[in-house]
């Protein structure tokens, strides 16, 4: 979405206040907002494979909703024989009448209870068997997909939208057949009774089509106006409550409570006047039934008294009334439902033909990884005609470790995801032991590799459980060693419940250094033979750094390691270092050498040690690119 303001710092969208078509599509081509089809075959021809195996519960339901149609809609017509009978005086026909009424009402709420149970059955299932598919097939999606969407149009995917088309596929669509079934049983009642005082009773009609025809235009833009504010409304609140440190720090909480007073006064209008709409229309429906009932009454009454009609005929003509308009109007206001579900089915089966662009092979090679790592030629682009890397060509060997130095969007953890193949080269190749990565299976390439990020991600559950998300199989023995290793044992055990401790969302209870050691043990338990380190020190104090150094010496021994990094301590002990700029391999060599080539390593450094303003004070956690201007590092996607 376009924004106003400051992503994060109480910034606004745009469709707050333009609400015309152009708002309700977003940049990612996705429009969440424009209710569908009535009926719209693609959706309706990829249902079958979801209600086939509930086949006979479909069956079992069917009979319930004509038998309730049945035995609701002839309760009327006993109702006026019983008025017949008692006029004449006729008590064993009264008694039949209640008694067959009594059996009809009992049966009926049978028939209903097998309806709603088995749809609740099959729509709960239905549900499930949506969302898991869903969540698999996002999961397995490539990076590019999430790059493109934002997280919460997936989410309504996987949530409102699923609900939707599950409430269309078993209470919708059984409720539109009872209405139609109603109607049509009602209808032919009504002719087989009285063919006059039917046409009477359907005079009402046009004018209450006409009337929900105009009510339904202005409803579905009124309707669509709720959905687009209410999503402004909610997106600024995540922005604000994901935002508040920004927020509070420069003092926007005046500005920003103003802002979204205007987005949430947007909102009232939409639900005042959707709210009276809603309202208008039960008093139109009222109105026509009454209209229809005066007209019955009028002309029933006068046939009566000439002898022409009974008593009890007017009075089931009645009472067919309020049967005859409730699914007319049920279906007028089950129309903008389906409209809903259909559109949420398209949204729906969008995501499941999404296709992941980065796939394995046919025959995909597996086979246990030394770590030799090869850029053949290789250059990428996210965005086709503006490159990130090119030509590149770089050799590592198995256990070299291997540290990436240049400017924001040189291209440096472009380099470590294209060797993990979350995204494919575009030209060239990239090869681990002389292998292609796109000849390699992708589970069997990432278990071999270990990522540790800037920000680490640690999940809800335990410690131990955070520890050991990589391998399963480990032993708790296995997973306290591992924190040992990386010098995380220690703070673990001081916490009130030791490796059991459990973390709250993104791990907030721990201070950002404590996270970042759990991310290490969690990466060095994997036991990779390829560990990428992407800006795996910058947010932590020197203290933590230094346990993080000694850490690092136990992760990187017997591996192949690429590290990016701004500090001195973590790249001068590489291997080999190096540096990128603008998408190419302008020099490498260990720290050293490329001090005695005195190319643009040597100038970083040399302007790390003048910003310092005493060389003889140069520590080696001083940021080496941050002595240089326009040099600020950007997350991974650069």
């Amino acid at each position: 979405m376009a924004m106003w303001g400051g992503h994060g710092a109480g910034g606004w969208t745009s469709s707050a206040t333009s609400m015309g078509p152009n708002a309700r599509r977003g940049l990612d081509g996705w429009n969440d907002d424009d209710l569908g089809k009535v009926y719209d075959s693609a959706v309706v021809s990829r249902l079958g494979p979801y209600l086939r195996p509930f086949k006979w519960r479909v069956f079992v339901a069917l009979i319930g909703v004509i038998g309730f149609s049945l035995t609701s809609t002839v309760q009327p017509l006993l109702i006026g024989f019983a008025v017949d009978d008692a006029l004449r005086g006729d008590l064993e026909g009264l008694s039949r009448m209640v008694f067959g009424l009594v059996a009809l009402v009992a049966t009926s709420w049978g028939f209903q209870y097998l309806q709603l149970t088995q749809t609740g059955y099959i729509g709960h299932r239905i549900l499930l068997r949506l969302r898991t598919q869903m969540f698999d097939h996002i999961q397995k999606l490539s990076l590019s997909f999430i790059d493109r969407h934002e997280v919460g149009r997936i989410m309504s995917r996987v949530t409102s939208d699923v609900t939707a088309l599950q409430e269309l596929l078993t209470t919708g669509s059984m409720t539109v057949l009872s209405d139609f079934m109603v109607l049509f049983i009602v209808v032919a009642l009504l002719i087989e009774r009285d063919v006059e005082l039917a046409l009477v009773t359907f005079a009402s009609v046009p004018i209450l089509v006409a009337v929900m025809i105009v009510w339904q235009r202005k409803a579905r833009e009124a309707f669509v106006q709720v959905r687009q504010t209410i999503s402004t409304v909610n997106a600024t609140l995540n922005e604000n409550v994901s935002g508040v440190r920004v927020i509070q720090s420069l003092s926007r909480e005046g500005e920003n409570a103003r802002r979204f007073d205007v987005i949430n006064q947007e909102n009232l209008r939409a639900n005042v006047s959707a709210g009276r709409l809603s309202a208008a229309v039960l008093p139109i429906v009222e109105g026509v039934v009454a209209m229809s009932t005066g007209l019955v009454l009028v002309v029933g009454g006068l046939r009566v008294a000439e002898g022409q009609l009974t008593v009890g005929v007017v009075t089931a003509f009645v009472l067919y009334i309020s049967r005859f308009f409730d699914p007319v109007r049920d279906l007028v206001l089950q129309y903008t439902a389906i409209q809903r579900a259909m559109a949420g089915g398209q949204r729906i089966i969008e995501v499941l033909d999404t296709k992941p662009e980065v796939v394995d092979r046919v025959d995909p090679r597996v086979f246990a990884v030394d770590g030799r790592v090869d850029f053949d030629d290789v250059s990428f682009a996210y965005v086709e005609g503006r490159p990130v890397l090119q030509h590149i060509d770089l050799h590592v060997e198995a256990g070299e470790t291997i540290a990436f130095v240049g400017q924001t969007g040189a291209g440096k953890s472009t380099m470590t995801n294209l060797i993990g193949r979350y995204y494919d080269v575009t030209s060239g190749a990239i090869r681990i032991d002389g292998v292609d990565v796109r000849d390699m299976k992708l589970s069997e390439l990432h278990r071999q590799m270990g990522v540790v990020l800037q920000d680490p991600f640690l999940f809800s559950g335990s410690i131990r459980d955070n520890i050991r998300y990589g391998r399963l199989d480990a032993t708790d023995a296995e997973v306290e060693e591992t924190a040992r290793l990386v010098g995380a044992d220690g703070f673990i055990r001081r916490l009130p419940q030791g490796y059991d401790t459990q973390l709250a969302e993104r791990a907030h209870n721990l201070s950002v250094g404590q996270r970042q050691l759990i991310s290490f043990a969690r990466a060095l338990l994997a036991d990779p033979r390829i560990l990428v380190l992407d800006e795996a020190t910058a947010n932590v104090d020197t203290q933590t750094e230094v346990i993080i150094q000694s850490a690092l010496r136990e992760m990187l021994k017997g591996r192949t390691s690429f590290v990016i990094a701004h500090r001195l301590s973590t790249i001068r002990d590489a291997t080999r270092i190096v540096v990128l700029e603008r998408g190419h391999i302008i020099e490498q060599g260990n720290h050293a050498e490329l001090l005695a080539l005195d190319g643009q390593y040597a100038r970083l450094y040399r302007m790390a040690y003048a910003a310092s303003g005493d060389a003889g004070v140069i520590t080696d956690d001083m940021p080496l690119e941050d002595a240089a201007p326009g040099t600020v590092e950007v997350p991974a996607s650069s």
